[in-house]
């Protein structure tokens, strides 16, 4: 079942990231870390479906995305770009294999973090953040959404990682076999990934490598 929602507010987060706040269909359901199918409401693009993670909780009377746009192609994304308050998409229901399942480590690359954001604020309004750790891959500092939020939340066990600056207050390289040994200690723990397919195929062998149950590894299939 499909349901048009007005966009109600447009932030920049990034020079390339947007959240968009909707308005909220009676009754409509999701659990922190779902997605759904999202179209814009225009002649040329409500067939082109795209999946966008919810980043609000889920009692909230509105719905929250957090969407990065690639202007190197001309699709969905760039058009979000552009849209502004009064503008409308159309949503699917909801689906999505991530979701939580206890203390643990979660490791995102790029716009993968936005399943976490929702996981992450509903465990802050239960006050039940300590014991969970971000560790946050991005290109450069500009890269990273986010960033005071997720300092203000989780502290110490926040860690931003850039592979092509060198920068204060960021680690630097790749999550890797190695900066996972640094890093972290414990393995018997959960582990939740999320981005760009070779990452989360990469981290998570090298978790499973380093004794982690891969059914403690959870991803989007």
């Amino acid at each position: 079942m499909s349901h048009t929602v007005k966009i109600t507010d447009v932030l920049s987060l990034t020079h390339d990231v947007k959240r968009l706040r909707t308005e909220k269909p009676q009754g409509y359901r999701f659990e922190p870390g779902q997605a759904t199918e999202v179209a814009i409401n225009e002649e040329k693009w409500k067939d082109e479906k795209r999946p966008f993670t919810f980043t609000n909780l889920p009692e909230d009377d509105h719905l929250e995305f957090v969407i990065k746009s690639y202007r190197d192609h001309d699709g969905v994304t760039k058009r979000i770009e552009d849209l502004v308050e009064g503008d409308e998409l159309i949503i699917e229901e909801a689906w999505g294999a991530i979701s939580y399942k206890g203390k643990g480590v979660f490791i995102a690359g790029g716009a993968g973090v936005t399943p976490f954001i929702s996981i992450l604020k509903m465990l802050k309004s239960k006050d039940d953040l300590l014991g969970n750790k971000l560790i946050f891959a991005n290109k450069t500092g500009k890269d990273v959404m986010l960033e005071s939020y997720f300092h203000e939340i989780l502290g110490e066990d926040f860690i931003s990682v850039l592979d092509k600056e060198k920068l204060d207050d960021h680690e630097y390289g790749r999550v890797n076999m190695e900066f996972l040994k640094q890093y972290l200690s414990d393995f018997s723990q959960q582990f939740y990934v999320c981005g760009p397919e070779p990452m989360v195929e990469s981290v998570s062998e090298a978790l499973k490598q380093l004794g982690a149950d891969p059914n403690g590894i959870t991803f989007e299939e």
